[in-house]
């Protein structure tokens, strides 16, 4: 028992260790990363050195390859593009491996406690923020004494050692051993941390440890395939294309390469087995991403075809995905095109009711109804989303974006209330078979030309942060306000002479009403980008 927990506790240091280094340097990247992302093109070779320095920030491949499967889930990454990530993912992943062999746990204590006193200490945040790191790369190799510290009476247990021999014996328990680590563990990283702790005290020979790496490599493909559940399409291919990168690359080594990669180790490293074991994780997913980046393309029809079918982003959720909350910075760019989404919907809501007003179409206003559905779901989600946001480690300055975003949907919501009002108007007119005079047809279009007008120049200025025309729509607005009052003057006058039906007059004091107040909406949207951009200046 003292052996399982002394690893159990091992572990627990080291992947906490890995945690508090990998949040650490996300802080000191900042938006950064964001611009790391933003280098993606269609070319795979950009994608594998992106996925590579991604990867050796957060420390884990399953990390990258899960927030992959966002960026695609949420349309902001194509899945050609998501090929070289991943790749690249699989190259970064063993940075750690290699610098665990270097040894330097008897220096780890004091690195933390340098570490410390600087975090302690220090005003700067940038400084601050690397001391975390620092401190979490002191952790992770106190995590791995402690594991070399439990397993060491292994040493003389025949049994265990008869074990772990026959994995190089028989590969196939070698790859399920990596397989059933890596799933347990959920953590790459954590799983060759372990292995290198046996290699570290003599447990495992290298013919063994192969094998288990294979698995390990294989394991690590089952995060993002837990993650892709739920998501869209795009993203589940993106999970496949992983797995069978993966597994290709494994049955390229066993059958093929595996000769070839002893030698080389051996000729790197002779002797020196953990050495040789982060030496061949580091060969392994480089030669399988030199051999395999060609047949990209490939990998993707594969996929396509494992997983058929069309997307419909049309009016749904598009752009944010809980999994890219771990790069906030690109969590929030993700909100704001969800946002301009949402705005948009709302919009093409508007459009349906009005037109099914003047024209009398039912399935103009059918369609309004339908979308306000979707207007409101998307309210929701989008609303929950940014409240996770604004409790993840995002700058004051992005905290007051995200409560400006949180008031920007609110209005867009109430958009698509005001377009259902004037569909409902719209379907009693149709219902009632209500006439209306040229000249009040003439006014409502006029109004509605020019509150839609406003409505598309304020969810452009935000999209553009364009304060010129953020000033456009304030003006706009306060035009929509004379005309309201004009209007509702000029009809009062034609019921009184009665040049008008009571009814219909009803109709048209209710639209323009509801027009007014969109046009307000517009306005507190504009007025949101002057705020932000206020921000921005301040900073």
């Amino acid at each position: 028992m003292e052996i399982i927990f002394g690893l159990i506790g091992g572990l627990g240091l080291f992947l906490y260790g890995m945690n508090v280094m990998s949040t650490g340097l996300q802080k000191a990247a900042g938006d950064k990363l964001k611009s790391i992302i933003s280098m993606l093109t269609s070319n795979r070779i950009m994608g594998v050195i992106v996925g590579a320095g991604v990867t050796a920030i957060v420390q884990s491949s399953s990390a990258t390859t899960v927030m992959v499967v966002g960026f695609v889930n949420a349309g902001m990454m194509r899945l050609t593009q998501a090929v070289g990530v991943i790749m690249g993912a699989n190259i970064g992943t063993t940075i750690t491996a290699q610098i665990i062999t270097f040894k330097i746990e008897k220096y780890a204590p004091i690195i933390v406690g340098i570490a410390v006193g600087v975090w302690l200490f220090t005003e700067n945040r940038k400084i601050k923020q690397m001391a975390e790191a620092f401190i979490g790369f002191g952790i992770l190799f106190i995590g791995m004494k402690f594991m070399g510290d439990a397993l060491r009476p292994l040493r003389s247990s025949q049994a265990f050692r008869d074990l772990l021999v026959s994995f190089g014996e028989h590969q196939a328990l070698g790859i399920l051993a990596g397989f059933a680590i890596t799933v347990a563990v959920q953590s790459s990283t954590a799983s060759t941390g372990i292995l290198l702790a046996l290699a570290m005290e003599g447990l495992i020979p290298i013919s063994s440890g192969l094998p288990i790496l294979f698995g390990i490599n294989i394991g690590t493909t089952v995060t993002a395939v837990l993650s892709s559940i739920g998501a869209n399409r795009t993203a589940k291919r993106a999970a496949a294309v992983h797995v069978i990168f993966n597994i290709t690359g494994t049955l390229l080594f066993i059958i093929l390469l595996q000769v070839p990669l002893y030698r080389i180790i051996n000729i790197i490293s002779p002797g020196n087995i953990p050495r040789q074991i982060a030496n061949a994780h580091t060969i392994f997913n480089i030669t399988n991403t030199l051999i395999l980046l060609p047949f990209g393309g490939l990998l993707v029809k594969i996929a396509k075809r494992i997983i058929p079918g069309e997307e419909d982003f049309s009016q749904g959720i598009k752009y944010i995905d809980d999994r890219i909350l771990e790069t906030p910075s690109i969590a929030l760019a993700s909100a704001i095109k969800e946002t301009l989404h949402m705005g948009n919907v709302a919009k093409d809501s508007l459009e349906n009711s009005v037109n099914g007003f003047f024209d009398n179409n039912q399935k103009n206003v059918d369609e309004c109804f339908r979308i306000e559905k979707i207007v409101n779901e998307l309210e929701r989600e989008l609303a929950a989303y940014l409240v996770k946001l604004s409790n993840t480690n995002i700058s004051a300055r992005n905290r007051e974006t995200v409560d400006g975003l949180i008031n920007t949907i609110n209005d867009i919501e109430r958009v698509g209330d005001h377009a259902e009002n004037i569909a409902e108007l719209a379907q009693y007119k149709i219902d009632n078979q209500l006439n209306f005079t040229e000249l009040a047809i003439k006014e409502l279009k006029e109004m509605n030309e020019l509150v839609i007008n406003g409505y598309t120049n304020a969810l452009t200025a935000m999209r553009n942060l364009d304060g010129s025309l953020a000033m456009k729509v304030i003006e706009i607005e306060g035009r929509v306000d004379l005309m309201e009052k004009t209007l509702r003057a000029n009809h009062i006058s034609r019921l009184n002479n009665q040049l008008c039906v009571p009814g219909s007059g009803v109709i048209f004091l209710d639209i323009i009403s509801n027009l007014e107040r969109i046009s307000d909406h517009s306005s507190n949207i504009a007025m949101a980008v002057l705020d932000e951009l206020k921000g921005n200046n301040k900073n």
